[in-house]
């Protein structure tokens, strides 16, 4: 029988690279892990135990894929990052600096249980949400 332990890792396309390097390493914490030749186009970030892999449009795996992603025509409905115990009010205070607009956290079933989110989006239009440990 085959059992899942956890997300490994995402990979979201994009045409804003830079943005989305500034989103997810300045904003939400992650680290570039790896980077292959920009005409290949994979940039691989650090998420706690899994990976978000990020692939230009323009690059050579980025076009393997199709048409770029738009604000209607996003590659992922939504992914979940469960972040290490920080209050709502200093999650919401630390993307409201960073210009993140940020609404209210409900109670939402997850991998762990129910919990209290919130959902945000990246400067490509994905839904990420963000799970408070408290």
């Amino acid at each position: 029988m085959i059992e899942i332990a956890c997300i490994d890792h995402i990979v979201l396309r994009t045409t804003q690279l830079k943005e989305m390097l500034d989103f997810y390493c300045g904003v939400l914490g992650c680290q570039i892990e790896r980077q292959t030749p920009q005409d290949t186009g994979l940039t691989q970030l650090r998420a706690g135990t899994a990976l978000i892999d990020l692939v230009s449009v323009d690059s050579k795996l980025g076009r393997m894929g199709g048409g770029a992603p738009t604000l209607s025509e996003n590659n992922v409905d939504h992914f979940c990052l469960q972040l290490k115990t920080i209050s709502e009010a200093d999650i919401k205070a630390h993307l409201r600096s960073n210009g993140i607009e940020v609404g209210d956290f409900d109670d939402r079933y997850g991998a762990q249980g129910f919990g209290n989110s919130v959902y945000i989006q990246d400067p490509q239009g994905n839904v990420v949400e963000l799970r408070s440990q408290i």
